[in-house]
């Protein structure tokens, strides 16, 4: 009779970590709706860490969800936010590019849409004092402006995400933990850009770490990007796993579980 019960309960346990899925969640900015998505982790604690997840310029996609699957079986809540909202999804790499340069531009309205998310991220049951926000590419840009917004996170990391911001905007002490994963041979970040980013986490006593991946240009962490590096954006399977080994050593460090 023991072995039986231990036997259910080994299914139980089983079906909790294989039933944790991600639900879609519809929120607004004032009357624009937006439409995210949030999943619980597999194994709760306490302590309720939260990942806020930046997709890419194109907007919520298979990385972002895959992504968010799998650190909910690390423990963790996750939410994906909606930057851009309905109507405006992007068809093409070209208005994906214009909605992006809208938001880089116009940073408080990009900072405003992710600060809502981590309301529905919080929402879900994540802890507000023990969140992450990390991104990808585009989303990587967002993450950083988290930290520069001073939103009330522990952490932002960025995966190829575009690193400059205006020469204009003032440099502020950054209290939330940096990590910067880079592909080493990106072509869309320039060296001036790259030593700009690098100086103003100096200037603003940020706790930061870059680490450079070779052979690894733009995208390199999604395997939809293909495997041409010759077009300046490419899957390296490699660069991939090694920055989410890195993703979950930051984690580890930055928050409580």
């Amino acid at each position: 009779m023991k072995n039986i019960n231990y036997f259910f309960l080994a299914i139980l346990s089983y079906a909790s970590v294989s039933f944790a899925q991600l639900k879609p969640v519809k929120y607004k900015d004032g009357t624009q709706v937006l439409n995210g998505f949030e999943i619980q982790p597999s194994k709760k604690n306490l302590q309720k860490p939260g990942i806020l997840i930046l997709p890419a310029w194109m907007g919520i996609d298979k990385l972002s969800k895959d992504t968010a699957e799998n650190l909910a079986k690390l423990g963790y809540y996750a939410f994906i936010a909606d930057i851009y909202g309905e109507g405006n999804y992007p068809k093409d790499y070209k208005e994906a590019g214009q909605n992006a340069g809208f938001y880089k531009t116009n940073f408080k309205d990009y900072q405003k849409r992710i600060a809502l998310a981590l309301e529905q991220l919080i929402r879900s049951g994540a802890n507000p004092e023990n969140i992450v926000v990390i991104g990808y590419c585009f989303g990587g840009t967002g993450a950083l402006e988290v930290a520069r917004g001073h939103l009330n996170v522990k952490g932002v990391v960025s995966f190829h995400g575009g690193l400059g911001k205006a020469a204009t905007r003032p440099t502020e002490p950054i209290s939330a933990k940096v990590l910067v994963c880079h592909g080493a041979d990106d072509p869309y970040e320039s060296k001036e850009e790259i030593t700009a980013f690098q100086q103003e986490m100096r200037d603003t006593k940020a706790d930061w770490q870059m680490i450079y991946y070779a052979n690894a240009v733009h995208s390199f962490t999604n395997p939809e990007s293909g495997n041409d590096n010759s077009k300046g954006a490419a899957y390296n399977e490699k660069a991939a796993k090694r920055s989410w080994e890195h993703l979950k050593l930051f984690l580890n460090e930055v928050l409580k579980k």
